[in-house]
């Protein structure tokens, strides 16, 4: 009888340490899970970047101020300081600006657009600023 109190009690240990390490494996899963939905998908990416990369190169100053209006629109529009673009060169605009600095364009004026990609960090691979010259 002796044995048979011991026998269950050691089994009902065993299914206790089974049922903890189960619970922490899906506490891991979850954890790992949102840690993992923090990062871009690729076509998350190229959407992202295409809202942009369809300016780069030689522009007037009527695309070039579409083009601020897009970045502005962007950084009102995202949480994530890390995904807000600036726009630095001739014309320029901080990131955390609420207006568009579009009295700096000449409409009749030609501009060239690059732009900058990050290149390490969560958002490798993401436009994270735009250089604007302008071409005399």
């Amino acid at each position: 009888m002796e044995n048979a109190s011991k026998a269950l009690i050691i089994a009902g240990a065993i299914l206790l340490a089974i049922l903890i390490i189960s619970l922490g494996i899906l506490i891991y899963n979850q954890a790992s899970g949102v840690v993992n939905n923090n990062a871009m998908s690729e076509v998350e990416m190229q959407n992202f970047n295409q809202k942009f990369t369809q300016y780069d190169g030689t522009q007037r100053g009527t695309t070039v101020r579409a083009l601020l209006q897009a970045v502005l629109s962007n950084n009102l529009s995202v949480d994530d300081d890390s995904r807000k673009v600036s726009v630095s060169g001739d014309v320029s605009m901080d990131a955390s600006a609420t207006s568009a600095p579009t009295d700096s364009v000449n409409t009749g004026g030609s501009y060239t657009v690059k732009c900058e990609y990050s290149e390490s960090g969560a958002n490798q691979g993401l436009i994270y600023n735009i250089k604007i010259e302008r071409i005399d």
